[in-house]
């Protein structure tokens, strides 16, 4: 009996410190929480706005033998570019898994080239640190560089991020963007103004492709970045009511096991005072 009493109380200490962690965890994840919205929400701003400007330029008739509009003619081995955006911890419920599942479905995985951002990105497909979290615009702007002019010289025929759509605080899913070839998809709004770009479409597509992959590849890392921070502190709320009630009913148990032997206790010394 003293011995389960001893380790009922070793279990609630355990549980009671993992509970300090989450709690503490939870935390850091809230303070980050305001300022990685902020600066998802900017990023997406001029991402969405450069992806119209991008969408009506690749409808001109002017712009349909621009380098970053070549179709593939047909799928080659080793001509695909994967930017895989991750979180750099764990502890975020299925953030990290979701996206290590996308990947793993995603066709042609096993011959493309990966790119990893975020630790967990980086350990896990084997290559060199880049943090999600203090992912910068010259980081962006150097891949976004180097990718353009190797896409425009036929090094590849295809890019695609895989990232987190962050949708609210309690729910993210995991998808793939598609970069290159570039498309007309028709979601740019119509404008009655009729808009010259000087000195043509074609070269103002052109110049303006590197800041516009720019800015996706950071609307991408921020919107993961929001989804990674939010999912932890969802995780930590969870993980910690959880504890809790393993603490309530572990100290329930205790105290039952506590009385039960105080009771028995009781009883030997009535025994013996009787048998005297």
């Amino acid at each position: 009996m003293g011995a389960d009493i001893k380790k009922l109380k070793g279990r609630i200490r355990s549980i009671d410190s993992t509970l300090h962690l989450t709690k503490a965890m939870g935390l850091v994840a809230s303070s980050k929480i305001r300022k990685a919205n902020e600066a998802m929400d900017a990023a997406k701003e001029y991402s969405n706005g450069a992806h119209a400007i991008i969408s009506r330029l690749a409808a001109e008739p002017a712009c349909r033998k621009n380098p970053y509009l070549r179709q593939p003619e047909k799928s080659e081995g080793g001509r695909e570019k994967l930017i895989v955006i991750a979180g750099d911890r764990g502890l975020a419920g299925g953030y990290n898994a979701g996206i290590f599942r996308t990947l793993r479905d995603y066709p042609n995985k096993d011959i493309a080239e990966i790119i990893p951002v975020g630790k967990k990105s980086c350990d896990r497909l084997g290559d060199g640190f880049m943090s999600a979290e203090t992912f910068s615009y010259e980081e962006a702007h150097g891949l976004a560089v180097r990718l353009c002019e190797e896409f425009v010289a036929g090094e590849f025929d295809r890019l695609t991020i895989i990232c987190t759509e962050y949708v609210s605080m309690m729910s993210q899913v995991p998808r793939a963007v598609e970069v290159f070839p570039i498309t007309a998809d028709g979601s740019a709004e119509k404008s009655e103004a009729c808009i010259v770009f000087e000195p043509s479409e074609d070269e103002v597509l052109r110049s303006f492709v590197p800041d516009y992959i720019t800015g996706l590849i950071i609307a991408c890392v921020r919107e993961s970045f929001a989804s990674e921070v939010s999912a932890r502190r969802v995780a930590m709320d969870s993980a910690g009511k959880n504890a809790k009630q393993m603490i309530d009913d572990l100290q329930l148990e205790y105290n039952r096991a506590r009385q039960s032997m105080i009771t028995q206790e009781i009883t030997e010394i009535v025994a013996g005072a009787g048998a005297n």
